[in-house]
C-alpha cells in the first residue's frame, strides 16, 4: 500500500534537501555519539533509522515501551543490518533513576534527540493524564536538557508540533510552553526543534486505527470535516535529523506548504485506504448501523464506515506551522521553512510554572481547571476550546 497515494501526494517532501546536504549529514553522524529519547515511537523509530543508516559511532535508544523497542531492533536488523558503531536500546523511562545512571555511565553524547511526548488531544479529558503530559512534554525536557548541558553536548533537539502555533488544546499548549523553556536553555546549549503535521499511520493515530479496525473486521470511523496535513514516518525522521544537525541555535524547522503538501480529510483517506485493500466504503448513518451490519457488508466487499462532524474538545479548525509574529527563513531549503528565534522568554513566569506544578503535586488533589488556568497564565490569549466532549466517546 502506497502511503503517499493515500494522503494525496505523488512524491516525498524532502528528497531534494536531503540529497543536497547528504554529505554533511553523513559526516556529522559518522563522527557522532547519539542518544534518542522516545526512540520506540513512530517518529523516534524513524529518527533512529535515519541515524543508523549513516553509521554513527554510538546510537543509544531509550523508551519505556519494551515491545516497540524490540520491533525497532527487528526492523533495523531486517533492513539495514549492522554497523561497527555501538548500537544499543534501553527500555527505561527518561524521568527515572535508571536513566540518571545511564547518563552517568554513558560518558555523554554529542547529540541528544528527545522524541518522547504525550501527543494525543484525547489526553485533555482528566487532570491526571494532563499532569503526566506536563511531566513528559515539559519537565522531562528540562531534566534531559540539564544532562545535555552538564555533559557538554553539541546539540539538543526536541520535537514540537504544529499545534504549538496559536494552540487551542492542552497538548499543543504544553509544547508551546516547552518551547519557552528551550529558549531559556539556548543561552547555555545549542538547541533546535521541528513543528510538523500529522505523521501518517503513526502509532495511536486515527490512520493507525484503520489498520487495527481492518485486521479485526470492525467498522472504520472518521471525521469528515477535519482537514489535515500529513507527512510520512520517514519524512518526520528526515526533518528531525536535519533540524538537529543543520539547524542553528533556536531554529524551528517546518515543512513548507506547496503543491507537495496539501490538506486532506480523514474520510477521504478512509475511502482510498479501503479501495487499496479491495473494498468499497459503505457509509452508515450511525455507529450502531456500522457495528450491526459489519459482517454482512464485509462479506459483500463493502466496508462499514461512520463519518461524522467533529465536535470534541481541542480540535483545531485549521493547521498552521508558524504565527504572524515569528521571523521566517524560507530560502535556506527547498522544502523546509525555518522559524528564527531570539531567546525571548519570561524567567519569572517559567519559575512560577515549575513551582505551581510542584505545589499541585504536593497537594495531591488535582483539578483540570487549575491546569487550564496555569496554561492560560503561561500563554496569554490561549484559545482553549472546551466542548465537554472527548475523543474517547467516539467509536
Amino acid at each position: 500500500m502506497n502511503v503517499l497515494d493515500l494522503i494525496g501526494r505523488s512524491e516525498p517532501l524532502f528528497d531534494a534537501d536531503v540529497s543536497r546536504f547528504e554529505a554533511e549529514l553523513s559526516e556529522r553522524v559518522q563522527g557522532g555519539r547519539f542518544l534518542v529519547i522516545g526512540g520506540a515511537g513512530s517518529i523516534g523509530q524513524a529518527v533512529a533509522r535515519e541515524i543508523f543508516r549513516r553509521r554513527p559511532k554510538v546510537l543509544h535508544v531509550v523508551d519505556i515501551s519494551e515491545n516497540n523497542m524490540v520491533e525497532l531492533v527487528r526492523d533495523i536488523r531486517s533492513t539495514l543490518g549492522y554497523i561497527d558503531g555501538d548500537f544499543r536500546t534501553f527500555a527505561i523511562d527518561c524521568g527515572s533513576v535508571e536513566f540518571d545512571a545511564l547518563m552517568r555511565w554513558s560518558g555523554g553524547y554529542d547529540y541528544i534527540l528527545n522524541l518522547s511526548a504525550l501527543k494525543h488531544v484525547r489526553s485533555e479529558k482528566d487532570p491526571f493524564t494532563l499532569m503526566r503530559m506536563v511531566d513528559v512534554n515539559i519537565l522531562n525536557t528540562n531534566r534531559t536538557l540539564e544532562f545535555a548541558r552538564a555533559q557538554g553536548s553539541r546539540k539538543y533537539f526536541c520535537v514540537s508540533t504544529d499545534k504549538a502555533a496559536n494552540p487551542v488544546n492542552m497538548m499543543g499548549a504544553s509544547k508551546r510552553i516547552m518551547e519557552m523553556f528551550l529558549m531559556r536553555a539556548s543561552l547555555e546549549l545549542p538547541i533546535s526543534t521541528a513543528r510538523f503535521a500529522n505523521v501518517a499511520f503513526s502509532d495511536g493515530s486515527l490512520l493507525h486505527g484503520f489498520n487495527q479496525r481492518f485486521a479485526k473486521r470492525q467498522p472504520i470511523s472518521a471525521p469528515r470535516d477535519v482537514r489535515r496535513y500529513f507527512v510520512t514516518p520517514r519524512e518526520s525522521g528526515e526533518l528531525c535529523l536535519m533540524s538537529c544537525l543543520l539547524g542553528e541555535n533556536r531554529d524551528i524547522f517546518f515543512p513548507k506548504l506547496s503543491e507537495k503538501l496539501h490538506l486532506i480529510t480523514f474520510s477521504e483517506i478512509a475511502v482510498r485506504y479501503l479501495a487499496a485493500l479491495g473494498f468499497e466504503a459503505h457509509v452508515c448513518a450511525t455507529e450502531d448501523e456500522a457495528r450491526v451490519r459489519a459482517d454482512e457488508l464485509i462479506a459483500a466487499k463493502r466496508w462499514p464506515c461512520y463519518f461524522f462532524d467533529s465536535d470534541t474538545t481541542g480540535e483545531k479548525d485549521f493547521e498552521e506551522f508558524f504565527t504572524d509574529n515569528e521571523v521566517l527563513d524560507m530560502e535556506r531549503f527547498e522544502s523546509i521553512g525555518v522559524i528564527r528565534n531570539e531567546p525571548v522568554f519570561d524567567p519569572a513566569r517559567l519559575e512560577r510554572f515549575v513551582a505551581r506544578i510542584a505545589e499541585l503535586k504536593a497537594g495531591g488533589v488535582w483539578d483540570k481547571l487549575d491546569l487550564v488556568a496555569l496554561f492560560h497564565e503561561m500563554i496569554p490569549g490561549f484559545a482553549h476550546k472546551e466542548t465537554g466532549k472527548y475523543l474517547d466517546s467516539r467509536m
